[in-house]
């Protein structure tokens, strides 16, 4: 028997099951069950585009678990070192609720899950086969002291491994203040790589939040982070590094779905920087499997495969027989 090549990256953090409503949650009707968290979205996108990716964490000894990790593995993600929790607590939830156009409300039901207290005997473990790309989120800090030492004991085994870390903000402002994010992600952009956030998140990683974006990168850059990827939604994103600043702009979809946009922009940089292209390369990646994201509904059942990311090139009406 062959051994498996070991994993180009790994992710952890809080995987749950998602139930989905049609229309508003008050008023009934059908709900649609699926799985869904920042890190998983990633793993899943990075599997479809043809790498080996690993996903680590916990989920509860009940059938939402047992969703989550089957899902993971049929989506190619490698879950050797999730674990299942045995002691009571159970898979988190979060309900999706459409509510004007594209946006939507999100309600969770993670407090005393499973998945909300990994810590860092969990993780480390699966960085022994020494990915190239450790990724991480700021959600997973936020959810609970042990969580937070997992994160930064990751990022911290990765930099001495010499293993890329990768750190979305990904701020989720009803699990934490910004004073508090600021302090917990301080010390993992001290860690960090790889920086990737949204206009609004750039200042949570500040030592000193009050300045202009300009002023912000080029402290973050001082701070060693090799390379600033900025996040502008419908306006593309911004990658800087010292050399200078490469723009793109977003493909033009029609949006039926913002969540899970974002994750699909990571799986897509971080697929070409695997794949080792240049800057414009990999934000031309990042924007086009956002926009599948964009245009299909779910966190990540519409990211492409590899092979579909010409898709987009293809006319208005194309049928593909």
């Amino acid at each position: 028997m062959t051994t498996p090549a070991p994993p180009e990256v790994v992710t952890f953090g809080e995987t749950m099951a998602a139930l989905r409503a049609q229309g508003a949650l008050r008023l009934g009707g059908s709900l649609g069950l699926s799985v869904a968290g920042a890190e998983s979205n990633v793993a899943i996108g990075l599997a479809r585009l043809g790498h080996r990716v690993r996903w680590a964490g916990r989920v509860g000894a009940d059938e939402l678990g047992a969703l989550v990790l089957r899902t993971l593995r049929a989506e190619g993600v490698d879950i050797e070192y999730a674990i299942t929790d045995d002691t009571g607590r159970p898979t988190g939830l979060l309900l999706t609720e459409p509510r004007l156009g594209t946006l939507t409300r999100v309600s969770y039901y993670r407090s005393g899950s499973a998945g909300s207290v990994v810590s860092p005997a969990d993780v480390l473990p699966a960085l022994a086969a020494t990915p190239r790309i450790l990724h991480l989120t700021g959600i997973t800090p936020a959810l609970s002291p042990t969580a937070a030492e997992a994160a930064l004991a990751a990022a911290t085994a990765a930099r001495e491994a010499g293993i890329t870390v990768c750190l979305d903000v990904n701020h989720r402002s009803r699990l934490w203040t910004a004073d508090s994010a600021r302090t917990a992600l301080r010390p993992l952009l001290a860690r960090t790589d790889l920086l990737v956030a949204s206009e609004d998140e750039l200042p949570l990683v500040l030592e000193r939040p009050g300045v202009d974006e300009p002023e912000a990168v080029r402290s973050v850059l001082a701070e060693g982070v090799g390379e600033v990827v900025v996040k502008r939604g419908a306006r593309g994103a911004t990658a800087f590094t010292a050399d200078g600043a490469t723009d793109r702009a977003a493909r033009q979809v029609d949006a039926v779905d913002l969540v899970g946009a974002g994750d699909a922009f990571v799986s897509g940089y971080l697929s070409g920087l695997l794949d080792s292209v240049d800057i414009p390369a990999r934000l031309y990646r990042a924007v086009t499997t956002a926009a599948f994201a964009v245009a299909t509904r779910g966190d990540w059942e519409g990211l492409p495969t590899r092979d579909e990311l010409g898709l987009f090139d293809q006319p208005d009406g194309t049928t593909i027989r």
